[in-house]
């Protein structure tokens, strides 16, 4: 399993038109062959941030969301509401039981 950490901070302005793009980019992403889990959380001690934490059956499954349409299309709308680039964190996981 992949696991994806991607930390956002927003401006503050446009957090209503941030919230709407991801609820369209969570349920798409959750759709594709490959997502076991793809969940976004905002930061209680941070003010204006934002974690995507994504779980993925396996690299090929994350190259293929790269690529999705969803995908691409909130990438290139995002510098519109972000205010510092995305900090992505990867991480390989094996179920233990």
């Amino acid at each position: 399993m992949i696991i994806i950490h991607a930390t956002m901070t927003i401006d503050s302005t446009k957090e209503t038109i941030f919230l709407e793009e991801m609820t369209s980019l969570l349920e798409s992403s959750r759709a594709e062959e490959g997502n076991i889990s793809y969940d976004l959380t905002k930061q209680t001690d941070k003010e204006n941030e934002y974690i995507m934490v994504e779980i993925w059956k396996d690299m090929g499954a994350v190259a293929a969301h790269n690529t999705s349409a969803h995908f691409t299309s909130f990438v290139a709308k995002a510098k519109d509401y972000l205010t510092a680039p995305t900090e992505i964190n990867l991480y390989e996981a094996n179920k233990l039981k």
